[in-house]
């Protein structure tokens, strides 16, 4: 088993994946605490290797070493991956949007693959059929939103996801999540729409928190992989080894 870690803005993930790239047990919480983490460790015993991606700065003081047998690695831009790397600033970009990538493509190699991750922001990247990450776009995430309007505004209220979000909302609170849910679904749908008119064989995986929510609420087929970014770290943690 190796052990992967993903320190994500909204929650962390500790995940047990077997040999055949399965995710077998995860913890999700979100903050680390070594009296939260330390059940699963215990449990899961001795992993082969590991990997630690984070996109907080927060110190992880637990030290995972004297849970692993062999290398423990703390992935960042400078690491071999099985993919091309065509964005311009590879130091700037998300090791969570690069991890998610390979894990596309490790999905449907050869593919033409568009990630859609759907957390605190909403980002909408591209991989190649050559196997090349090509770039992509970072927008507010659905709760982002709801959030944003309730702190820049003077008298809307916080709204969320939960309820009924009409073409036309008739009062102020379906209105809000009328507006923010449906310019979320309309957005994405144009985005697949003008993907699948480049790349006809396109693939659309949705990820993230919020990936199950639009499940059956576009109108494009998508597949939802919730954990795709543990995926990839795996398989990057399986090149670098």
């Amino acid at each position: 088993m190796n052990l992967v870690v993903d320190i994500g803005n909204t929650s962390i993930k500790l995940a047990s994946v077997n040999f055949n790239h399965q995710v077998v047990d995860m913890l999700r919480v979100d903050s680390w605490s070594d009296a939260a983490v330390l059940p699963f460790l215990s449990k899961n015993g001795l992993f082969a290797n590991g990997i630690v991606s984070t996109v907080r700065n927060e110190p992880m003081e637990l030290d995972l070493t004297q849970y692993v047998k062999g290398s423990l690695l703390f992935f960042d831009s400078s690491f071999k991956i099985p993919i091309a790397n065509g964005y311009d600033t590879p130091a700037t970009l998300g090791l969570d949007r690069l991890a998610a990538a390979v894990g596309a493509n490790n999905i449907f190699p050869n593919s033409n693959v568009l990630v859609v991750d759907c957390g605190t922001a909403i980002t909408i990247d591209l991989i190649s059929s050559a196997a090349c990450f090509e770039g992509g776009n970072i927008s507010l995430g659905l709760h982002t939103r709801f959030k944003a309007l309730a702190s820049f505004t003077s008298k809307l209220p916080l709204v969320d996801v939960d309820g009924p979000f009409p073409l036309v909302g008739k009062n102020t609170t379906d209105a809000i999540r009328a507006g923010v849910i449906n310019s979320v679904l309309f957005e994405l749908d144009a985005y697949i729409d003008r993907f699948t008119s480049l790349h006809p064989d396109l693939k659309v995986l949705f990820t993230g928190g919020d990936a199950f929510f639009f499940d059956g609420k576009l109108k494009n087929t998508i597949f939802v992989v919730p954990n795709l970014v543990v995926q990839g770290l795996n398989r990057i943690l399986e090149y670098n080894v």
